[in-house]
C-alpha cells in the first residue's frame, strides 16, 4: 500500500468510532471464543461417549473432526471475504457468530461420530468469526494503531481460550458433555447479539472501478510478499494444529489421569491463554514501534523452543510451567501476522485478503490435525511437538525474513 493510500485510510477512520467498535468487538470476540472453547477439552472424550471404543482410533477421529470444519472453511472463507468487501464486514461477523451458536448447540444432540462429523463440516462452511472480526476491526483502525488494536483482539481470543476450556471442562465433569455444548452455543449467541447492537461500521460499497483497480484477486496476488504471507499463514496453522488434537491425550498420559481429565486439560489450556493475554497487546504495541517482522521472528523462535519443552515434559507440574511460558511467547504471533497483512493490502481489499489468509489458516487446520493424529497413533504423543518446532524454526522463519516489509 502506498504512503498516500495509507494516509487516506487513516483519515477515513477518524470519521468512524473505532475505539467503541474495537471495545465491542473485543468483548464479542471473547464471548465467541469462550463459546467455541467450552468444548475443546473434551472432544476426544466425547468421541468415546458417542461410540468410538478403539483407543487407537480416538486420536485419529480427533484429527478428522478438527480437520473437517477447517476443510470446508478453506473453501468458503474466500467467498465470505469477497462478499464482505461488497456488502460490509459487520454482517459477516453476525453470520459467523449466529451460525456457530446454533451448530454448537446441535453438537450436543447427536447420536454418533458421523453426525458430529457432518456438523463439523457445516460449521466450517458458515462460521469463521475470528477472520471476519479481524477484517471488520482492521477496516476501522487507524494505520498507526493496527498492531495495538489487533493485539487487543488477540487478547480477547486468548482470554476466551483461557477461560473457555477451564470453565467448560469443569462444567463437563459436573453436568456432562452434551449440556456443555448447549451452554457454549448460548454464549456464542450472546456474542452475536453484541455485534448486532453495538458494533459500528461506516461501510460505503466500493465502486466497480475501485474494486477493479485496488481490490481484484489479481492485484492482491501481484503485491510483493502477499503469496509469501499466504504460505506463512498455512505453515503456522498447519504446525500448531499438528499438536492440537493430541494435546488432551498427552495431558492425560503425562498426568496418569483417571478422573477430572476434562477439567485438568482445560486448566492447562487456560494458563497458556492467560499468559498470552498479557503478552498479546504488549507485543502488538511493541511491533508498531520496532517493526512487525522483527518482533514476529523473535516470537516464533521462542515459541518453537517451547514446543520442544512440551515433548520433554514428564509430569503435570513440568507441563504447567511449559504452558505458562508458552503463552508468553506465543501471544504476539497472530497479532503481528495480521498486522503484516494490513500493511501489505489496501483497505478495499481487506475482506478478500483476510479471507484468503483464513483459507490458508483453514487448510493448515485441515491437514495439521490429520497429520498429528495419524503420527501420534504410530509414533507416540511426543514426536508431533518436535515436528511443530522444526517447521516454525526452519521453514516459517526463513520465509518471513525474506518479506519486503517491516
Amino acid at each position: 500500500m502506498t504512503a498516500t493510500a495509507k494516509e487516506d485510510s487513516d483519515r477515513d477512520t477518524e470519521t468512524t468510532p473505532w475505539r467503541s467498535t474495537l471495545l465491542v468487538m473485543c468483548v464479542a470476540q471473547l464471548f465467541s471464543i469462550v463459546g467455541f472453547a467450552f468444548v475443546l477439552p473434551f472432544i476426544p472424550f466425547y468421541i468415546r461417549e458417542i461410540g468410538v471404543t478403539d483407543e487407537k482410533l480416538v486420536p485419529v477421529w480427533s484429527g478428522i473432526l478438527l480437520a473437517a470444519s477447517s476443510l470446508t472453511m478453506t473453501i468458503f472463507a474466500p467467498i465470505w471475504g469477497f462478499l464482505s468487501d461488497r456488502f460490509g464486514r459487520k454482517v459477516m461477523v453476525e453470520r459467523a457468530m449466529f451460525a456457530g451458536a446454533f451448530i454448537t448447540m446441535a453438537m450436543g444432540m447427536i447420536d454418533n461420530v458421523y453426525q458430529l462429523l457432518a456438523l463439523r463440516l457445516i460449521s466450517g462452511a458458515f462460521t469463521g468469526s475470528i477472520s471476519a472480526s479481524i477484517s471488520l476491526v482492521s477496516s476501522v483502525l487507524p494505520g498507526t494503531r493496527m498492531g495495538l488494536g489487533l493485539g487487543l483482539m488477540q487478547v480477547a481470543v486468548f482470554l476466551g481460550m483461557s477461560v473457555g476450556p477451564w470453565i467448560g471442562g469443569m462444567i463437563a465433569d459436573i453436568i456432562g458433555y452434551r449440556l456443555t455444548f448447549i451452554a457454549g452455543g448460548v454464549i456464542l449467541l450472546v456474542g452475536g447479539l453484541l455485534v448486532l447492537t453495538g458494533a459500528k461500521e461506516k461501510f460505503i460499497r466500493p465502486s466497480a472501478e475501485s474494486l477493479k483497480q485496488g481490490g481484484s484477486m489479481k492485484t492482491l496476488f501481484a503485491m510483493p510478499g502477499f503469496i509469501s504471507l499466504l504460505v506463512v499463514f498455512f505453515i503456522f496453522h498447519f504446525s500448531i494444529n499438528i499438536a492440537i488434537p493430541i494435546l488432551p491425550l498427552f495431558i492425560e498420559e503425562v498426568g496418569h489421569l483417571k478422573t477430572r481429565v476434562a477439567s485438568t486439560t482445560g486448566l492447562l489450556l487456560a494458563v497458556s491463554g492467560a499468559t498470552a493475554c498479557i503478552s498479546a497487546a504488549a507485543i502488538g504495541y511493541l511491533s508498531d514501534r520496532k517493526g512487525h517482522k522483527k518482533v514476529l521472528v523473535v516470537n516464533l523462535f521462542i515459541t518453537s523452543l517451547m514446543w520442544i519443552a512440551h515433548a520433554l515434559s514428564r509430569n503435570i507440574s513440568q507441563l504447567l510451567v511449559v504452558r505458562i511460558l508458552f503463552g508468553f511467547a506465543a501471544g504476539g504471533n497472530l497479532p503481528t501476522m495480521n498486522a503484516l497483512v494490513g500493511k501489505l493490502t489496501p483497505k478495499e481489499s481487506y475482506g478478500k485478503a483476510y479471507g484468503l489468509m483464513a483459507s490458508m489458516t483453514s487448510l493448515g487446520m485441515t491437514l495439521g490435525p490429520l497429520f498429528g493424529g495419524i503420527m501420534a497413533s504410530y509414533a507416540g504423543l511426543r514426536w508431533p511437538f518436535v515436528i511443530v518446532s522444526f517447521l516454525l524454526s526452519f521453514i516459517m522463519i526463513p520465509i518471513i525474513l525474506r518479506l519486503k516489509v517491516q
